[in-house]
């Protein structure tokens, strides 16, 4: 029996084959394996591997329909090597499977014409997440915690040798890690194979093969199942927005510019010199939209981060010269409709499941639904909300009121779409430092500087994410070679920025004031330019915190607070304890209203506000 059928070639066709990847590529069974590749343009296409002796003569495939090739290799089985042959006129290449579930290394000597082959893959696991898996809440989460710790799995923890840790060997340390830290997701940069480990995953060129790097696809899936067994949810990065050039990949695929544009001025990518993917090909929205749900589907992913979207929607994009769209404008429309076809299949296939852009424009309904003109993504990135907030946190404190509208300018935008607030490993390479370096002043100011940064990033309304290092204020910039910098946990001011951060999970996690990420969750209490203080309210129907921060070395002794009831306040966090490295100014545990209107409410607080301190304070129970 043919291994393709005519509901195949339909799908196909209209580019809806939503799990394509359960037919092309290589899928063994008893006797020997069944291969299929699209390649329209190609004459003649053969499987090459270790069963045959890399021999194209003994298993050329057949075409059958949709510019899809088929055929069954006996005794070709899991664990052997295999590239697909492709020939069109005077072009011959050797091409890697695009749906392979693992590939080998590149050649060790770096002959980019070698090495990469696919390796024929079953992808059986014996999943023990079922609890978690039935329990998590995709969409419903947009009213629950969410604090996520982006892991470049690489560099976090490397062993005495230098080597990086596995995919087993990382699974209990990160898990410990991230529990205690508090964190709820742990987000992976991407895993995908990608023949130059410099683009951290950014550079694919095997989108269903997880890398060999770490170990085999059961390893992977070992650490999510163990992470969620854990109670800790995963997020992986995944990058629709362009390939590797490696010749091998997808590139020139079958003698044309099959997955890439035809048109020269749109095929690059400009930035980061990759090819970019025609979106408008029913083939390449088969192969994205399934890859995305490969993912959920068979690794368990819990979400996916969608990289350089941005990139993706504007034909324009860091261009000089560009093709505008078939109505004369800058928008990528066949971008935009593969972005709302890929969220629409995964929430109509894994509706617990979520999606996230980082998308650094003013695009509207980035997260609102297709069916009212969105993009359909659950979460948008606050891009705007990191670049002000860093640039602010910059400053020299003295001059830090000239700039306060960089702070509070998110407050009149939080709730246009639902944000996620990054400081990510974008902000901590390419010579742009480290968070440490990014503060102003001597180490006690900066340490108490990048305490300040985080509790604004906790109190104020969207999800949370902090990048691995960032959570004991690593001094250096990230380096993808090195591990992250372990030692600095013994030294007073970073130990004490990473219990500030378990201390800010702990009090997110357990007050429901700080989730609800809409308007109703949020009230402005005061801005006070001269002398740098800041003042927000949080809550939800049931509860209010107060969150005060001085964005000076000079501590406000009569800080006054207006508040809407009289009687006891209690502080719940304030990031001058020294437990967290602070100088103490602030040592009280409770305080009592005055009955003095202030800040349009009918009584007030006066608090002995600490320099460059954050207090969150909450009224007592009667």
């Amino acid at each position: 029996m043919p291994w393709l059928d005519k509901d195949d070639f339909y799908y196909w066709n209209q580019g809806t084959h939503a799990k394509c990847y359960e037919k092309l590529g290589a899928h063994a069974n008893r006797q020997g394996t069944w291969f299929a590749v699209w390649a329209p343009h190609a004459e003649a296409v053969a499987v090459i591997g270790e069963f045959n002796d890399w021999d194209a003569a003994r298993h050329p495939l057949t075409r059958v329909d949709a510019g899809l090739w088929e055929g069954y290799v006996r005794g070709a089985k899991p664990g052997q090597r295999y590239k697909f042959r492709i020939r069109r006129g005077r072009y011959l290449a050797d091409k890697a499977d695009p749906y392979a579930f693992h590939m080998e290394p590149p050649a060790s000597d770096g002959n980019p014409i070698q090495g990469l082959s696919s390796v024929i893959t079953a992808l059986d696991y014996d999943w023990n997440d079922t609890d978690w898996m039935d329990t998590r809440k995709g969409p419903d989460g947009l009213t629950a915690p969410m604090s996520v710790y982006e892991v470049h799995l690489g560099s976090w923890k490397r062993k005495a040798d230098g080597y990086s840790y596995g995919y087993r060997e990382i699974a209990e340390p990160l898990a410990d890690h991230v529990e205690k830290l508090g964190f709820t997701h742990v987000e992976f940069m991407p895993v995908a194979e990608h023949p130059y480990y410099a683009s951290w995953g950014y550079q694919m060129v095997g989108y269903f093969a997880a890398t060999n790097r770490y170990g085999s696809p059961q390893d992977l899936m070992f650490l999510i199942d163990y992470l969620h067994q854990r109670g800790i949810g995963v997020l992986l990065d995944w990058v629709p927005a362009h390939f590797a050039t490696d010749p091998q990949g997808l590139v020139f695929f079958d003698g044309s510019t099959l997955y890439e544009y035809d048109d020269p001025l749109m095929r690059t990518h400009p930035d980061w010199g990759t090819y970019v993917f025609d979106y408008n090909k029913p083939g390449v929205r088969n192969f994205l939209v399934s890859n995305a749900l490969f993912w959920l589907d068979k690794y368990h992913i819990d979400g996916l981060r969608v990289d350089a979207v941005a990139s993706m929607i504007y034909r324009d994009y860091s261009r000089d010269e560009w093709r505008p769209n078939m109505f004369g404008g800058r928008e990528n429309l066949e971008a935009i409709d593969l972005l709302k076809q890929t969220n629409e299949a995964v929430y109509t296939h894994f509706p617990s499941a979520i999606t996230v852009a980082e998308e650094s424009t003013a695009y509207p309904g980035v997260t609102a639904p297709t069916y009212d003109g969105g993009l359909g993504f659950l979460y948008k990135w606050n891009m705007g909300w990191m670049h002000d907030t860093l640039k602010f946190m910059g400053e020299d404190p003295i001059n830090r009121k000239y700039h306060q509208d960089q702070l509070t300018f998110s407050f009149t935008y939080a709730f246009s779409e639902h944000y996620c607030l990054p400081l990510s490993h974008d902000e901590v390479v390419h010579g742009k430092g480290s968070l440490w370096g990014k503060m102003a002043g001597d180490d006690w100011q900066k340490a108490a500087n990048l305490r300040l940064l985080y509790g604004h990033q906790f109190g104020h309304p969207g999800k949370k994410l902090l990048f691995m290092g960032s959570e004991f204020g690593q001094r250096s910039e990230w380096n993808h070679d090195w591990q992250i910098a372990w030692d600095l946990q013994d030294e007073p001011h970073h130990a004490g920025i990473e219990r500030w951060v378990t201390a800010l999970n702990d009090l997110y996690r357990s007050q429901p004031a700080l989730w609800n990420d809409t308007h109703t969750g949020y009230a402005w209490i005061d801005g006070n330019k001269q002398e740098n203080t800041l003042a927000y309210q949080r809550m939800d129907e049931n509860e209010a915190l107060f969150i005060v921060l001085n964005f000076t070395p000079v501590p406000r002794d009569n800080y006054r607070l207006g508040v809407p009831e009289e009687g006891t306040y209690h502080l719940l966090l304030n990031s001058d304890d020294p437990d967290f490295g602070g100088s103490d100014y602030t040592n009280v545990e409770t305080l009592e209203t005055t009955p003095v209107p202030y800040h349009g409410r009918p009584a007030s607080l006066v608090l002995p506000l600490p320099p460059l301190g954050m207090m969150v304070l909450k009224k007592a129970d009667e």
